[in-house]
């Protein structure tokens, strides 16, 4: 099954293997750190030049959650473009795109630090949405309960009888979620990192991303 089913704050969630959360009882799908525009962003500020097509892919795969998971709510918790730039230089292709995923649904862009102001793509920009006991935010809080975030690109490793594994991952423990990115040109932050280990209790898990899904206490 490609999925995992956790708990916050007593609300049923379930991790999906594509790194997006689904909220069943809100009809609700949470995706963070989609990048778009990445490759552009490097290539306008002189950096190496990477293949322009990672905003495309990173929308099919997203249209994909939409059209299986069917939500009447998308949350894009932050750094959905890779700077505000970016969001205006996209493709007009990708911005029907947008525009299609959109339509019959409430479409929230939670503020990051790359995107941090508003962009004129349709849906609702808000710095950070309380929905009944959750709260999405793109950067964890310290101290906080209930908490969905994403920003650090969270990876982990296991190692299997055939080989060593190491995927983009959800964070997860009794106070909060850190979400993996989404977007196709991110990089991560492997679970062991000061920061991460941090932000999580001891008996958190890592649930690695992919056609099968991994739930490992976090690794340290």
């Amino acid at each position: 099954m490609n999925n995992c089913s956790l708990s916050l704050a007593g609300a049923k969630l379930v991790a999906l293997g594509s790194g997006a959360l689904w909220w069943p009882a809100q009809r609700l799908l949470c995706v963070s750190d989609l990048h778009l525009g990445k490759s552009e962003r490097i290539a306008r500020r002189g950096g190496t030049f990477l293949p322009p097509y990672e905003t495309r892919d990173t929308l099919l795969r997203l249209a994909d959650d939409l059209d299986r998971m069917n939500p009447a709510t998308v949350i894009c918790l932050g750094d959905s473009f890779d700077d505000l730039d970016a969001a205006r230089a996209l493709a007009a292709e990708d911005q029907a795109a947008l525009t299609r995923m959109q339509a019959g649904r409430r479409w929230i862009w939670i503020e990051g630090n790359h995107d941090s102001g508003p962009v004129d793509l349709g849906g609702t920009h808000l710095a950070e949405l309380a929905l009944g006991p959750l709260i999405f935010r793109h950067i964890a809080q310290t101290g906080a309960s209930g908490e969905i975030s994403g920003h650090y690109h969270p990876k982990a490793s296991l190692t299997t009888r055939a080989r060593r594994i190491t995927r983009a991952a959800f964070l997860s423990d009794r106070d909060r979620i850190i979400m993996p990115a989404y977007g196709t040109y991110t990089g991560g932050l492997r679970s062991h990192d000061a920061t991460l280990t941090a932000l999580m209790r001891p008996d958190a898990l890592a649930i690695l991303t992919g056609p099968r899904p991994y739930a490992v206490p976090m690794p340290r």
